[in-house]
């Protein structure tokens, strides 16, 4: 007889995600790193309701990202290492961009209804205080991918890197620590261009030099040794798509490498992996254009602009990387 154990196993998995969501955004966990802490002693320092802010903390306990003992709660060790603003790893700045994508998810079924995103974002927006604001959203987890991605990659023989795309550029941020000699560039649309020397700033890399310019319309104004496009070509239709990793060849010396990453990546035949699958739907509420595409439309992309052994992997958090050089 059929069941409906997965239909409700769906449901039951948006409230603890909900509830970590709102865990971060209170900064629970930066709390806890400092001691455990009763619910009265924490509703203190927050200055909300200790009954009602009781009910959050055993949600959380509960999904096992605190623990509880004596009516005192700490950190579990997965929260204290990424949801704790005091750590290296720290993931909690992420509830601005989850409130976003999350909200967006909400209205799938009004943007097919009526044939456009419904939470439309525009990158080309020009208004500074709304590309500032988005950028900041981004840069926490930029610094977290760049970390990633130099542990991914020898860059010990790269002297010049070229983050396209790259919202406030702190990718690069976080690529420096581990390989400092590095001159970076940032190359962004003009809105986002004018907002990136600041944040870039707060992130201590003031030092990036930053170009404006359209990766669509022609390649970066240097040349250089790696190219980094990080969840950039999923935003664009297929032909921009193109252009923008044709272009990105362009700004290469000879034998340079390109680094394409993002979870807007599905296999061939659409089915996964779930995060690009899904991604996909986040995508139609946010953009006129632009998808999860599949790995042989990016394969076939990079091979016209000139690259070869092309290579598909996935970094520590799950995010698709696309890796090449291109033909002597």
């Amino acid at each position: 007889m059929v069941n409906s154990d997965r239909i409700d196993r769906l449901i039951a998995d948006v409230a603890p995600a909900m509830a970590m969501r709102a865990g971060m955004e209170l900064d629970l966990f930066t709390l806890l790193g400092r001691g455990p802490a009763s619910a009265r002693e924490l509703a203190a320092t927050l200055e909300v309701d200790p009954e009602r802010l009781s009910r959050l903390l055993y949600a959380l306990a509960s999904i096992g990202l605190l623990e509880v003992e004596a009516g005192e709660f700490r950190n579990s060790a997965e929260a204290a290492a990424f949801l704790d603003a005091a750590q290296p790893a720290y993931r909690g700045s992420d509830h601005a961009l989850l409130r976003e994508l999350w909200g967006a998810d909400l209205l799938t079924a009004d943007s097919l209804r009526q044939n456009r995103p419904a939470a439309l974002h525009d990158f080309a927006d020009p208004d500074p205080a709304a590309a500032a604001a988005f950028c900041r959203k981004l840069a926490p987890g930029g610094v977290i991918f760049g970390r990633l991605l130099a542990e991914a990659m020898d860059l010990s023989g790269i002297g010049s890197v070229i983050d396209i795309g790259g919202g406030a550029g702190t990718i690069l941020a976080g690529l420096r620590e581990r390989w400092p000699h590095l001159a970076t560039t940032l190359m962004e649309l003009p809105a986002v261009a004018a907002v990136a020397p600041e944040i870039l700033a707060e992130h201590g890399a003031p030092d990036v030099a930053v170009e404006e310019g359209d990766i669509t319309l022609a390649p970066s104004r240097g040349r250089h040794d790696l190219a980094i496009l990080k969840a950039v070509v999923q935003v664009m239709p297929p032909n921009q798509a193109r252009s923008a990793i044709l272009n990105a060849a362009r700004s290469l010396n000879a034998g340079g490498e390109i680094a394409v990453a993002g979870w807007g990546v599905v296999d061939d035949d659409r089915l996964g992996p779930p995060e690009g699958v899904f991604l996909n739907l986040t995508f139609l509420n946010l953009y006129r254009a632009g998808e999860s595409y599949t790995e042989g439309q990016y394969r076939s992309w990079m091979t016209e602009a000139g690259f070869v052994g092309i290579v598909r992997t996935r970094l520590a958090d799950g995010c698709t990387l696309f890796r090449a050089r291109l033909a002597p």
